[in-house]
């Protein structure tokens, strides 16, 4: 048998994979969310406002700061990305305006 100093590393690697685990799945979703409103939002913004990807984040909700914007104007894309976690792409097409693309996981 082990000496109780060997297992409480053990214990604690355990305990920290257990609270990842218990919420690693809402955070991936909101991150999911936030990602694929961002790329929506931007995108009829950008595409059908006129306006600069900086002056869209105006149409953020509140906690939408680590969302990161980029623009594809060849494809007429915005992809948001929240750092590490997700990335979702809208596109605009002609006449039906910006439209999400499917969700990957």
């Amino acid at each position: 048998m082990s000496s109780p100093r060997r297992r409480w590393p053990l214990l604690l690697l355990l305990g920290l994979a257990g609270l990842l685990a218990w919420f690693w799945l809402p955070l991936n979703n909101f991150a999911m969310t936030g990602a694929a409103y961002g790329a929506r939002v931007a995108c009829s913004c950008h595409y059908l406002g006129g306006r600069g990807l900086d002056d869209c984040r105006k149409d953020f909700e509140p906690g939408m700061e680590l969302i990161v914007l980029s623009a594809d104007k060849d494809s007429k894309s915005v992809t948001a990305r929240f750092p590490l976690l997700a990335t979702q792409t809208a596109t605009y097409y002609e006449g039906q305006g910006c439209r999400l693309e499917p969700w990957r996981r």
